[in-house]
């Protein structure tokens, strides 16, 4: 079956399960090589590229839809969410569906609510859903060479500005980095995000001085320099840091 009949036949039925007007897309980022990636779908319809978002079924919370979609679309689960913007500019979608006749649901007005997820790509077993042909981790430095459909650019350059105003209340290394890390590799996450370069040493002091941070009797090995120390999170330090906001940057 072509992708366009596929797509009619599962709209139809799906037409009575969902709310056609109101959909979730989050945008998950994750952090690898120094850089933010955020996890995308290619369709198989018209090839562009897709937040791995979806509609709200009729019985559902939002935060469960949210996971739900993320659950079916691209297998992950037990993901940090936090709802960031809503998205509403008339005739969004229009063109994405322009092969189809006007009557179709999914190519009238609808509200999308969008969502940052933060995410450790090393834990995830990605799946394909049945109208995506990839489910793949792009990095942020690689958007402007692929076909973001609809407005998803734009929900994805919200979700990065709204991260960076978050980084100081959020739990966003706790999320994005490994169990085990350097400070090293916790400065170039901060710095992927805020998109400027940090001092290393005013960086270093200001971490280890708000105590959230528990060294570890061991090294990272494999480097051709002098191993550095591993730290892990101190969970209950590093929640009373957030609730007075950890320090600027």
């Amino acid at each position: 079956m072509n992708p366009q009949k596929q797509f009619l036949k599962k709209s139809e039925e799906a037409k009575d399960l969902f709310i056609p007007h109101l959909s979730t897309d989050p945008v998950v980022f994750g952090f690898d090589q120094s850089e933010l990636k955020v996890l995308l779908l290619q369709m198989t319809y018209r090839k562009q590229w897709l937040l791995p978002g979806g509609y709200v079924k009729k019985d559902e919370d939002l935060d469960a839809a949210a996971e739900r979609v993320l659950r079916e679309r691209a297998g992950i689960s037990d993901v940090y969410l936090e709802e960031f913007a809503v998205f509403g500019k008339k005739n969004r979608s229009e063109f994405y569906f322009e092969d189809f006749d006007d009557s179709l649901w999914h190519k009238q007005r609808f509200i999308s609510i969008g969502y940052y997820a933060l995410y450790n790509p090393d834990n995830a077993n990605l799946i394909i859903d049945e109208f995506s042909e990839k489910c793949e981790w792009i990095y942020l430095s690689q958007l402007s060479e692929i076909e973001l459909a609809m407005d998803h650019r734009e929900i994805i350059e919200k979700a990065l500005l709204t991260l960076r105003e978050k980084i100081s209340h959020k739990p966003i290394g706790y999320n994005l980095l490994p169990e085990k890390f350097t400070l090293s590799e916790l400065q170039k996450l901060y710095e992927a995000i805020l998109g400027k370069e940090l001092n290393r040493g005013n960086f270093y002091r200001k971490i280890k001085n708000l105590g959230i941070l528990k060294k570890l009797d061991e090294q990272r090995r494999g480097g051709a320099h002098k191993s550095p120390d591993l730290y892990t999170f101190d969970e209950e330090n590093y929640a009373k840091a957030l609730e007075n906001g950890l320090t600027s940057w």
